[in-house]
């Protein structure tokens, strides 16, 4: 047995994921783990594994907690000025709609055998005039 990694899989899940993948087009998705890296184009979604839990009976079958910040700033679009509080939520929507609930989803030669909110998206405001977030957390077990 081996220990799967979780936040590869969850990442090629994501990237693989068809309203996440519209949200940032024409750009590719830019999902990060564990954090987005120093001038990242935004909107974008960082994550890692905060902790979580795992069974002694099904060793290679661990449940992450995972940390998602779905990050977005004041921009123009379409010569109409959205708020990035606005675009953060819209990504946390497309994040939530990706993983709530899902079972049994193949991801390579591994599975998401499921995902559920842990806690709802939290409006993060942050120290950088016009940066926004939306903080959640999921627990998702991968096998």
């Amino acid at each position: 047995m081996s220990l799967v990694d979780t936040n590869a899989v969850i990442r090629a899940y994501l990237v693989a994921n068809a309203g996440i993948i519209a949200f940032f087009t024409p750009d590719a998705p830019r999902i990060y783990c564990p954090r987005l890296p120093e001038g990242a184009i935004l909107p974008a979604i960082g994550f890692f594994t905060r902790g979580g839990s795992s069974t002694p009976y099904i060793p290679d079958m661990p449940s992450p907690s995972v940390q998602f910040d779905c990050w977005a700033r004041d921009e123009e679009i379409g010569g109409v000025m959205v708020a990035g509080s606005i675009r953060a939520r819209e990504l946390y929507r497309k994040l939530y709609d990706a993983l709530q609930g899902i079972q049994m989803v193949a991801v390579g030669a591994n599975m998401i055998k499921s995902a559920r909110e842990e806690v709802q998206g939290v409006d993060m405001v942050d120290e950088i005039p016009n940066y926004f977030r939306v903080l959640s957390f999921f627990e998702i077990t991968v096998s």
